[in-house]
């Protein structure tokens, strides 16, 4: 007996949906072998990805939280970098606490201002000497600041490419000699997608944005020859309210249509989404990543195909914000 024409569309969408079920499944468990006694070192993972963020934007500090503790359960010995040491030693409680010693490593805790150029070097030698080797580093640094041109100093402007470009590649390139020596690693650079697509009123911040991303892309052609990857994530901004829902909203019953609308409807990535994708990027080594909504996807091809007409669109938006709104 033959299958009615309108069931076939519904059995297609529940095996396609078992198949992506098993599928994350098997992934989820290979993650947490894959990363079982590699090395991690972690930047900014207390203060969250920006050293002179609000306490008011909890998503970075969420975001880099869920991501250690990813790393802690799948085994991996991790060296936690951040700049307040109470608060390093919060991440570290919450990490052991109920944590099974046999399938896990204490993490290390080490002290990491990237303003503070003149002491990274004694960080390195310290990072280093953690566990004699670093199999992947994962750079989260991010100074943000919003503000017309003429109304940033040259001081200012210089503060941020030392927290956002100085202070991670001169991490990268201590670091890089440990990876040669084993030809092998792993450099993560979590990085903002103003990397690749520049706002009004973010001008130091872009410019530092787009200068790291050039930095481990010219990277990662030079290190393939000794075994070591590069991997860049860039995301738009981290929205920890999208993380538990906006409670004056009544989600969708159908969980296919709740799916497409989280997506064409929710701005930002959550803490959770990127904390995962971190983690997944390490196991596949992919090379770029970009995690994003629509409009800013759209925005960059047009930036691409038809600059003209994004520069024209772009000028508009600073005059009522509705663009830097949509894009930040």
């Amino acid at each position: 007996m033959g299958i009615p024409s309108f069931m076939v569309l519904p059995l297609l969408i529940v095996v396609f949906a078992g198949v992506y079920y098993v599928y994350n499944e098997v992934m989820r468990f290979m993650s947490k072998s894959m990363v079982r006694n590699k090395v991690v070192v972690i930047t900014d993972a207390v203060s969250g990805m920006g050293s002179v963020l609000s306490s008011s934007d909890p998503g970075s500090v969420l975001c880099l939280s869920e991501c250690a503790r990813l790393f802690h359960e799948g085994g991996a010995r991790l060296v936690l970098c951040g700049l307040s040491w109470d608060k390093l030693e919060s991440l570290y409680d919450s990490l052991c606490s109920g944590s099974d010693p046999s399938k896990t490593f204490t993490p290390k805790l080490v002290l990491l201002d990237f303003s503070d150029m003149e002491n990274i070097s004694e960080v390195i030698t310290e990072i280093g000497e953690c566990y004699g080797c670093v199999d992947v580093l994962i750079c989260n640094s991010s100074m943000k600041i919003k503000a017309p041109v003429q109304n940033l100093s040259l001081e200012m402007d210089k503060t941020v490419m030392d927290v956002n470009y100085f202070g991670p590649i001169t991490l990268a390139k201590g670091i890089l000699p440990l990876m040669i020596t084993r030809r092998t690693g792993q450099f993560v650079l979590v990085n903002s997608i103003q990397g690749k697509l520049a706002l009004p009123f973010r001008t130091c911040y872009a410019a530092s944005k787009h200068a790291v991303q050039a930095f481990f892309d010219c990277l990662r052609a030079e290190v393939e020859e000794y075994g070591i990857s590069v991997s860049t994530i860039s995301h738009t901004f981290i929205n920890a309210v999208a993380e538990n829902g906006s409670p004056s909203q009544t989600p969708p019953t159908n969980p296919l249509w709740a799916y497409i609308s989280s997506k064409l409807n929710t701005h930002g990535v959550t803490p959770s989404s990127l904390a995962h994708e971190i983690v997944r990027t390490v196991n596949r080594h992919n090379r770029e990543v970009l995690l994003a909504h629509p409009v800013p996807w759209a925005a960059l091809y047009i930036r691409s195909l038809l600059p003209s007409f994004f520069f024209a669109v772009v000028a508009a938006g600073v005059k009522d914000g509705a663009m830097d709104e949509q894009l930040k």
